[in-house]
């Protein structure tokens, strides 16, 4: 149990003294049914998001490999053997540019911003670096096991989440409808 710091709201001997019971879960911060244009054309919107993110993770990739293959010939081959270090830079790369941009103020990839998308958690707060990170790297497993057919799952729920969405308790939004819905925290005087 929790405390939810709002005094007793008439629960009787359940909720005496303000204790919740519960478990402290908050309610989902985004609700499809009284606010379904946070969720329109979401999940066609991040198709296109991860084929720009795609983009954008790539092309740092073929320029390390164009650098080392003409490096080695600079080098009469020794410089090819930079070619081991090339996937695991890769790896890194991405799971730096997924935390640090859905980390970041925007909460989204270039992707996600170009196509005017955010994740936020289900209770309604920003990504962080972690949760950047973790959500790259369970959707490249998915992905990975399950082939594209994961987006199937986005069809089959009102909140158009994936796997990888559920299991870490994100939601991906129409950013600028949220703007729009959401009141804003400064209050008036």
């Amino acid at each position: 149990m929790s405390y939810s710091g709002s005094g007793n709201t008439g629960g009787g001997a359940q909720n005496a003294g303000g204790w919740r019971n519960d478990g402290g879960v908050p309610p989902h911060a985004f609700d499809p049914y009284s606010q379904p244009e946070l969720f329109r054309g979401v999940l066609t919107r991040r198709v296109f998001a991860f084929l720009i993110d795609l983009v954008v993770l790539s092309v740092p990739v073929i320029l390390g490999y164009i650098f080392i293959a003409v490096f080695g010939l600079i080098t009469l081959g020794l410089g090819w053997m930079l070619f081991w270090l090339a996937w695991p830079a890769t790896i890194v790369w991405a799971i730096v540019y997924y935390g640090t941009s859905i980390g970041g103020p925007h909460s989204a990839t270039l992707g996600m911003r170009a196509m005017d998308l955010e994740l936020r958690t289900w209770y309604g707060e920003p990504g962080y670096f972690v949760l950047g990170a973790c959500h790259a790297v369970l959707y490249w497993v998915s992905i990975s096991f399950l082939t594209p057919l994961v987006l199937l799952v986005g069809l089959f729920n009102s909140r158009r989440r994936l796997l990888h969405d559920i299991i870490l308790g994100t939601v991906i939004i129409n950013s600028s409808v949220r703007t729009q819905v959401v009141p804003s925290a400064r209050s008036s005087y």
